[in-house]
């Protein structure tokens, strides 16, 4: 396995972290910043979401500098980041912070090209992400750190930037979806 492919390895392993500091049952206290009460492991945990989420970039950036692309990389970052993104939205659910409604959406769609991507497999197709999936990413990343840090930076302009940036996320995500689909409907031609 190469080092890009170990970092979207890390990436997935950094989820059950994520999962125990958020919802384990102990409390570490509360930070007051920017005159926003934050509960600690909500801080905690959405710096491992955000150093989680960032290994999405160094993964590709490294693959492609040192040309170490593979097909492995191809079907394990996109996986990586669905799970990361699905586990993060569902945390949401829980603490109240995500209406389940849009989560519901966004994690359908996952699946949903999730199995395209397996039957383009079996037809010998391997997909990476276009940009409209990697923007789709990047404002699911932006929402879910807002929401897991309480919208700390616009809460004294009193502007809802966490639930507006998941609007936005859920929008690129049935677009991309969308796209995903039209660009791919071949297989579906061709199946039997």
């Amino acid at each position: 396995m190469n080092i890009p492919n170990r970092i979207t390895v890390s990436r997935i392993l950094l989820i059950p972290i994520f999962l125990i500091i958020m919802l384990a049952p102990f409390h570490w206290g509360n930070m007051h910043i920017l005159g926003v009460d934050l509960p600690v492991t909500h801080f905690v945990g959405a710096m491992i979401f955000i150093l989680a989420s960032a290994t999405d970039w160094v993964d590709g950036y490294y693959a492609r500098k040192h040309n170490l692309v593979t097909n492995m990389g191809k079907f394990l970052d996109p996986l990586a980041d669905k799970l990361l993104v699905s586990a993060a939205l569902i945390v949401l659910v829980e603490l109240g912070y995500a209406p389940s409604w849009i989560v519901i959406i966004i994690i359908s769609r996952e699946f949903a090209v999730t199995g395209l991507r397996l039957l383009l497999a079996g037809e010998g197709e391997v997909v990476a992400a276009n940009m409209l999936g990697k923007i789709k990413t990047w404002t699911q990343i932006v929402a879910i750190s807002a929401l897991l840090l309480h919208n700390i930076i616009f809460q004294m302009i009193s502007f809802p930037f966490d639930i507006v940036a998941l609007w936005v996320a859920l929008i690129f995500t049935i677009w991309s979806g969308w796209d995903y689909f039209a660009k791919n409907s071949h297989v579906f031609k061709n199946s039997k």
